[in-house]
């Protein structure tokens, strides 16, 4: 798959509200800063950075009105990366923006594993990716329900906890 074309410059975090953190530990890991508002999906990252994608404009919008970092997780940064591929100016803008300060990560133990094997089993039918599940996972775990996505259908679908939707951002272009 040949690499997305990204914006040599990413959005600046420093323009948006300071971000109000709790402190969150998890079991075996020490106390982490997270995010009290919502979630960002690898489609969205790569939206904000590419001026050609058609969700760019409405994922700009909705990401000035949230609260920074936005939680994400490891899985999600690894299909951020190897989504733009190997080209420098990309690879350059996709750590700026992860570097910015905009996003923080939820970290995944090893222990939680099995939640996310739950969830991908009952998505089946989907399916439900890795990088999803950490996402459902993580909003249950941090009791958040907003996401910055452009995968509408897949987050309409998925429940918290198996009850609670989300409130998928931006709001579903037709």
């Amino acid at each position: 798959m040949p690499p997305r074309p990204v914006a040599s410059e990413p959005l600046p975090a420093a323009t948006h509200t300071a971000p109000k953190k709790r402190v969150t530990k998890f079991a075996g890991a020490s106390a982490v800063a997270m995010p009290d508002e919502a979630l960002i999906d690898t489609g969205a990252i790569l939206a904000l950075l590419d001026r050609s994608d058609r969700w760019h404009q409405p994922c700009v919008s909705a990401f000035a009105q949230l609260r920074l970092p936005l939680l994400t997780s490891e899985a999600v940064l690894t299909e951020l990366f190897h989504l733009v591929g190997d080209a420098r100016v990309p690879m350059e803008a996709a750590w700026k923006f992860v570097r910015s300060g905009a996003l923080v990560l939820g970290p995944i133990e090893h222990a939680e594993l099995p939640h996310l094997h739950a969830l991908m089993s009952r998505y089946w039918d989907r399916p439900m990716d890795f990088a999803d599940a950490t996402l459902v996972y993580l909003a249950k775990r941090e009791s958040l329900s907003a996401i910055l996505t452009v995968d509408h259908a897949d987050f309409a679908t998925y429940r918290i906890e198996g009850k609670r939707e989300f409130r998928v951002l931006p709001g579903n272009r037709r």
